[in-house]
This record gives structure tokens, sequence and C-alpha cells, in this order.
């Protein structure tokens, strides 16, 4: 039996630093009460800082990741750790709105490019044989964020104050930041070519394609998830009290099923991300249907769980394939995630408003199928291809399945 190559010490840190990163785009929802006090805004407006977030991170990402290009990797790191501890900082000391927006614009800006500067980071460190599984190992701390961010904010904020949350994000930034400092090797950019062969990358059209494929996917996922609380409590009939559990257990899904996907995410790129679409059309079309069975609710929660966001190892494995492992290409890809996540949630909103609770289900449900229709072409050649999922055809499917 071949031993498997073991995953870099320093991977670990860079899931610890997308967690934290996580944990701070999440926060203000568990805030959201106390900000709206303190800051004399709406909930509404409190409400638009995660959005702000989310939007920095898509639109400031690559250019901060453009500016970092001559850097060091670990230095390119270092600069976007303390870029983020200073948003936090002011997002912590704000006394107004708009110096709170700003903030979190600087937090979100800095967490884009993190994201990949991180993910090009892991590439330069492990083996090719070990990269799915890196990848999978760093992503579990956005699986981690996502499940543990919001409670864990809340129930700071409760016992010390919505600044307290923005204080600890703020110290566990620094204690990262000096970890990984100290633990990651010298690391040169991985763009020998120079920033004009980075660029030119982007001149290829089935890298676009690949990584509009990855907004469908995660927007699918969010169309539902932004919703699964008011879901779960208007159509299920679940009581409000019941529902952080049902979330945990949905959190505990996706953990399952990253690891799951990061074993098979180098071997089996296409056919990963072909069934968890399957899957997932399943999932979301059932509990639009069975939405007022409590049963079949939880059973699509976790079903959705362990084959949504967890199909990111694949994603990212199939862009580094296409294009190259370079921070640019990683953060570019991390923005188009971003907006899977915002276009997403903003229709499944849509939704509601024109034809009920159920309607995100059902856009989940035709955003994943629209993504099962542009992986078509990459099914078909991996079909032509001959090629199984036999432990046997691992090392020659990692060069053909991807594309």
């Amino acid at each position: 039996m071949t031993q498997r190559t073991p995953i870099p010490r320093p991977v670990y840190l860079m899931a610890l630093g997308i967690f934290v990163m996580v944990c701070s785009e999440l926060l203000v929802s568990g805030l959201m009460p106390q900000m709206s006090r303190d800051l004399d805004a709406t909930i509404p407006q409190i409400g638009y800082l995660v959005t702000a977030f989310a939007l920095a991170m898509a639109l400031g990402g690559p250019p901060l990741t453009l500016s970092l290009q001559r850097l060091r990797t670990n230095h390119a790191l270092l600069v976007l750790f303390v870029i983020f501890f200073i948003g936090n900082a002011l997002a912590s000391t704000s006394t107004t709105y708009m110096t709170m927006l700003l903030g979190r614009l600087i937090t979100g800006a800095a967490s884009g490019a993190f994201f990949g500067v991180a993910m090009s980071a892991t590439a330069q460190i492990t083996t090719p044989d070990a990269r799915g599984r890196a990848t999978s190992l760093a992503l579990q701390g956005l699986m981690l964020g996502t499940a543990l961010g919001l409670p864990l904010s809340t129930l700071i904020g409760d016992r010390f104050g919505w600044r307290a949350a923005f204080i600890a994000i703020a110290v566990l930034t620094v204690i990262i930041a000096v970890a990984t400092m100290v633990a990651l090797p010298r690391l040169t950019p991985d763009n020998a070519g120079g920033l004009r062969t980075e660029l030119l990358v982007f001149q290829r059209p089935k890298l676009w394609i690949i990584m509009a494929t990855s907004t469908l996917i995660i927007g699918a996922t969010f169309a539902a998830f932004s919703y699964f609380a008011p879901i779960l409590t208007g159509v299920t009939g679940f009581d409000e009290s019941v529902v952080p559990l049902l979330l945990l257990g949905y959190g505990a899904a996706t953990v399952i099923g990253n690891i799951v996907v990061g074993r098979l995410a180098q071997s089996h790129t296409i056919s990963v991300i072909v069934v968890g679409l399957l899957l997932n059309v399943i999932f979301l079309v059932s509990f639009a249907l069975l939405a007022d069975l409590p049963a079949v609710a939880i059973i699509a929660i976790v079903g959705i769980g362990l084959v949504g966001i967890t199909l990111n190892p694949a994603m990212i494995t199939r862009v580094q394939s296409a294009g190259n492992t370079g921070s640019l290409v990683q953060t570019v890809h991390s923005s188009f995630i971003t907006l899977g996540v915002v276009v997403g949630s903003w229709i499944g909103g849509m939704g509601i408003n024109s034809y009920g609770l159920r309607a995100p289900l059902w856009v989940g449900a035709g955003l994943a199928a629209l993504a099962l229709v542009a992986m078509v072409p990459a099914a078909a050649g991996s079909l032509r291809s001959g090629r199984g999922a036999s432990a046997g055809s691992e090392r020659t499917e990692t060069t053909t399945d991807h594309q």
C-alpha cells in the first residue's frame, strides 16, 4: 500500500486564517440589535454591512492581490493580515455608521485577497498528489467559520458587547499572523513568468466559463441557505429555538462533505462536481416539494450541507488546472465564488417576495441545474477519454479529468 504524502503544517495555519476572516464576515449578523442601537442605524442598514463585506471581497480582492504580486508570498500574507487587523480595529472603535462601513470594506477586500494568496501558498508547499487534500484542509476554515462564526459572535456579543467580538477577531488575527510568519517556509510568488504572464492566463475563455460555473454552484446553495431559518419556521413549522441546532447540523455536514470532496478532488474533479450538483438538485427539489414535512426538511438540510459549498476543493482544483496556482487567479476565482453568495441570496429573496418562502429552494435548484448544463462539455470530454474512477487511473485522471 502506497503511503500518502503528509500535509505540511502551515496548511493548518491557512485554514485558521480563512476561519478568522469568515467569522469576521458573519459576526455582524449575530450583533444587529446592539450595533443598531449604538451606531444609530436601522436593522436593514446593519444588514448592508454584510453585503458590503461580500462586495468588497469580490471587487476589492483582485486589485489588492494585483498590487502585491511583486512581494514574496510570505510578505503578501503579512500585509493582508495587517490590513485585516486595521479594518477590524477600526470597526471595534467605530462610533458612526460610516466608520463601521469603512472598516467592513477594508476587511472585506483583505479577506478576498487573503483567500487567493492562501490558496496559492497551499499549492506551493504541497506536492501535486496531495494538493486536493491540502486545499480541502485549508477550506475547513471556511466550513468551520460558516458553522461557528455566527453563534460565537452572538455569544461574545451577548456577554461582553458587540465591540468585544471585533476585538476578539483582531487578537486572533495577530496570533495567527505571527504563527504563519514563523512556520511558513520562504516562498516566491507563483508567477515566475512575471505579471504579464499572470494576466495572459485570463485570455483563456475556458477559464472564465469554469469560474462562472463556480458562481452558479455556490449561488445554488446560498439561494436556499440564506433563508433556511424562515423556511424552517414558516413552512416546516419548527420552533425558533430548534433552528440553531438544525443549522449546526448543516455546518457539521459541510465539514464532513469537505473532507470527502478533498480526498477525491485531485483525481476525480469532474465526476465529483457533476455528482454533487445532481445530488444538490435532488435535495433542493425534495425540500421545495415537501418542506412541510420535518423529516424531509432535516434530511434535505444535511444533504445540501454535504454537497453544496463543499464542492469548493474540486472547483479550485479545476481552476488551477485551467489557469494556474498563482494568487491572482485564485483571488479572481474567489470573487466569482463570492458573487455566487450575493447573487444567490438576492435572487432567492426576490423569489420570496413574489412566490413565498419555498421560492429560494426552487431558485437554488434552478441555479444548480444551470451549473449542470455548463458542466456537460467537461463531463462529455471525461467520458470520451474512457477513464474511470479506480485508484490505478488516478494519476492519468489528474491531468485529463479537470478540463
